[in-house]
């Protein structure tokens, strides 16, 4: 009896090792923290490890209040690519579709107004090496298309921002293009081919595509740090970031990054999570430091997927537009560092700091305009009107000016709005302050007075009146 009490005694303290093992990364809890501290009013995570699913959950509300759950279907934006990329290379699997192949071979359509599009080919598409460009076609700036096939025709238009192959530029009609040959050598819309090869097979069963935003995607865009909902405005999102999904089926689609989950090759699925040498971006996945990641954007919603080198993979979907800062990357990013030994900070995005600071300095502009106008009857000057109406020159140029900013991507007004509203509205009001105080200076230099000096004065007065022959007389 003795030595079972001795074994027991062992065996007890080795039996008891697990429960004081490192306990699982607290998803929840970070997640959560996010939302508090910075606002974001809603998101889904979808968490898996190898085989098996970590995490899928909801977060928050969305724009009509409604709790944020797994099931909840968000749009996924530009993390559409992948599943584009995806499918494309089904039928390359299939000997339908070759890479290298001009993608004139399968749409005889397929016209740029450069010449050297001929020869762009399918892989060109699909790593974004194809020389189209939004510096060269503005996209975003002009009339939208209504399907994959007006996408393609409307590119007639288009001249090329470099040779094909030789240049990276994101540009979203390089997918809306790849979708287009998907559903022409499919025989199929785009969208059915998703939902019957992609989706049902991997068993995403709540995921679909559209071709423009479909009523009930309403977000939120940030301005000064306050969540203003918004509506998504109607623009073509076909091929490019028009899938909507779920947490729970992005978990589904991050398993089948492993080995292509029975609906694609292995070959082809490690193909496109590797970039051609020197590059970054593969077939619609960007591949930095060892994690093989892809960002989106509505101008209401982000989203974000990394495959972790440790066997991780995230995904993250927000109801929050994109700004300065991709609150769904930095999400993930906050997610990444934690599920790999890290205990990251939660901080404000840039965009919200960013905010407070262009509000101090407007109403500083404020200031000083008040007490520019009240000088300017006092000393105006030609050469004074013309810089207090910089800011108004810059507010007009703005969309260009972001352009430049952006690697060329250019929309209109309302899109910079939506993108970043508190810049609009502190320039506006410096614009604003400015003209005021040009406009008083106009004034008194067309109206000709101009205030004495109190030193002055009294010489004034004794010139006009030795002028006027009304001498003083000496005193007696």
């Amino acid at each position: 009896m003795t030595r079972l009490f001795l074994l027991l005694a062992v065996l007890l303290p080795a039996t008891a090792t697990p429960a004081a093992a490192t306990p699982a990364p607290d998803v929840d809890g970070y997640v959560r923290a996010y939302l508090d501290h910075t606002g974001l009013p809603g998101a889904a995570v979808a968490v898996t490890r190898g085989g098996d699913v970590v995490r899928v959950a909801g977060y928050g509300h969305d724009a009509a209040g409604a709790p944020v759950t797994a099931a909840t279907r968000l749009p996924i934006a530009s993390v559409s690519k992948s599943m584009t990329a995806f499918a494309a290379l089904q039928l390359v699997d299939a000997g339908r579709i070759g890479l290298d192949e001009p993608v004139t071979r399968y749409l005889p359509d397929f016209r740029l107004a450069d010449p050297r599009g001929a020869r762009i080919t399918v892989r060109m598409l699909l790593d974004q090496t194809s020389g189209m460009a939004d510096s060269a076609f503005p996209d975003l700036k002009l009339a939208q298309p209504r399907t994959l096939a007006e996408a393609v025709t409307r590119l007639r238009a288009a001249p090329l921002a470099s040779e094909p192959g030789a240049e990276f530029h994101y540009h979203n009609p390089n997918y809306e293009v790849a979708a287009r040959i998907v559903e022409v050598v499919a025989g199929q819309p785009f969208a059915e081919y998703l939902r019957t090869r992609v989706f049902g097979p991997l068993g995403m069963t709540a995921s679909t595509t559209v071709d423009t935003p479909p009523a009930g995607t309403e977000g939120y865009v940030r301005a000064f740090g306050i969540e203003v909902p918004a509506a998504e405005p109607d623009w073509f999102t076909g091929g490019s970031h028009g899938v909507l999904s779920t947490a729970e089926d992005l978990a589904k689609w991050l398993l089948a990054q492993r080995d292509g989950g029975g609906a694609l090759s292995p070959a082809s699925n490690a193909l496109a999570h590797t970039p051609a040498p020197g590059r970054g971006y593969a077939l619609g996945w960007t591949v930095r430091d060892g994690r093989v990641s892809h960002t989106g954007d509505w101008f209401s919603h982000t989203a974000a997927q990394v495959l972790l080198p440790g066997g991780y993979g995230i995904a993250v979907v927000t109801n929050m537009g994109m700004a300065l800062d991709n609150e769904a990357e930095l999400l993930a990013q906050g997610l990444a560092d934690l599920l790999t030994g890290g205990a990251p900070a939660v901080s404000l995005p840039a965009g919200v700091t960013a905010d407070r600071v262009l509000g101090a300095l407007a109403l500083l502009a404020v200031g000083l305009a008040v007490l520019g106008v009240r000088r300017a009857r006092r000393k105006p000057r030609w050469w004074r009107v013309a810089p207090p109406l910089v800011p108004l020159v810059v507010l007009a140029f703005l969309p260009r000016l972001l352009g430049v900013v952006f690697a060329g991507r250019q929309g209109t007004y309302a899109q910079v709005l939506y993108v970043w509203p508190g810049l609009v509205a502190a320039l506006g009001l410096v614009a604003a302050a400015g003209f005021a105080v040009a406009l008083a200076r106009v004034s008194a230099l067309v109206s000709g007075r101009r205030r004495p000096r109190r030193e002055e004065s009294g010489e004034t007065t004794g010139v006009v009146a030795w002028a006027s022959g009304n001498r003083p007389s000496a005193s007696r």
